[in-house]
């Protein structure tokens, strides 16, 4: 489609689907692409030849089984963890460390420092001029700025997931790479990160969002991939990502695994 063409059916989704209409807009720039992703930790093959391209202002989501490849993918995608094959190529001028922000299993946080001072050297080491002033307007964001002063270490899960989630914005990237971020949380704290990751898309965050919870794909998600053993085994958007429907091909997939 040209983008004269996608503007106008952007603008009059905008109309009538405001959230489909934003994503429209911006889904034709992409981040990056992903090409032939392996990764071997000696004779298992975590990744085998994962191709993946992004697009700015959407949401993935990469589900699978324990051991499908879906951490390792995350973690080559921040530059935590070297690809053994395969390209990553980063789009208008992105990099890893300034396009990329990663919320992995654990929070990660420092329990001996405050809210605010886990921010701040975290904007220290991202090299920001003024780490205090994007602390305390993150701070704010996440609703943590009347406790920024306690330590990381009296935080509920709830609150250290939002404290985290803040670090891994600390930076403004582009994408944020969210690794089982519903992991020890209530359905209360649930409920409330979904809400906070839809605000951002819609401010135009791009997130990537690793998770087992069929329903906050549906919620959240424009895209979904399903990995299988290290490989894409389903890529799901549109009317395949009802919650029936996704949920049917993801059992299948499960049962077609377990009888290997």
């Amino acid at each position: 489609m040209r983008n004269t063409n996608r503007g106008r059916l952007a603008l009059l989704l905008k109309l009538r689907n405001p959230r489909l209409g934003r994503w429209l807009l911006r889904s034709h720039m992409s981040l990056f692409q992903a090409k032939g992703l392996a990764k071997r930790f000696g004779a298992v093959a975590a990744l085998d030849g994962v191709d993946l391209k992004f697009d700015s202002g959407q949401i993935l989501a990469v589900l699978g089984q324990n051991g499908a490849g879906k951490s390792t993918l995350l973690r080559i995608l921040a530059g935590l963890a070297r690809p053994t094959a395969g390209t990553i190529n980063w789009g208008g001028g992105e990099s890893q460390r300034t396009g990329v922000g990663y919320l992995g299993h654990q929070t990660m946080l420092y329990p001996e420092l405050t809210a605010r001072e886990n921010l701040i050297f975290a904007g220290r080491l991202h090299g920001l001029q003024n780490p205090a002033e994007r602390a305390d307007a993150l701070l704010e964001t996440e609703g943590l700025l009347t406790v920024g002063h306690r330590r990381a270490g009296t935080f509920s899960r709830g609150m250290a997931q939002r404290l985290a989630l803040a670090r891994a914005r600390i930076h403004a990237p582009k994408l944020l790479l969210l690794d089982e971020p519903y992991t020890g949380l209530d359905q209360a704290a649930t409920q409330r990160l979904t809400q906070r990751f839809s605000k951002l898309n819609e401010n135009g965050q791009s997130l990537i969002l690793v998770t087992h919870d069929t329903g906050q794909v549906t919620a959240l998600a424009h895209q979904a991939i399903i990995l299988r053993r290290g490989r894409v085994a389903a890529r799901l958007q549109g009317p395949s990502l009802e919650r029936k429907q996704l949920e049917e091909q993801y059992s299948e997939i499960q049962e077609t695994d377990s009888w290997a």
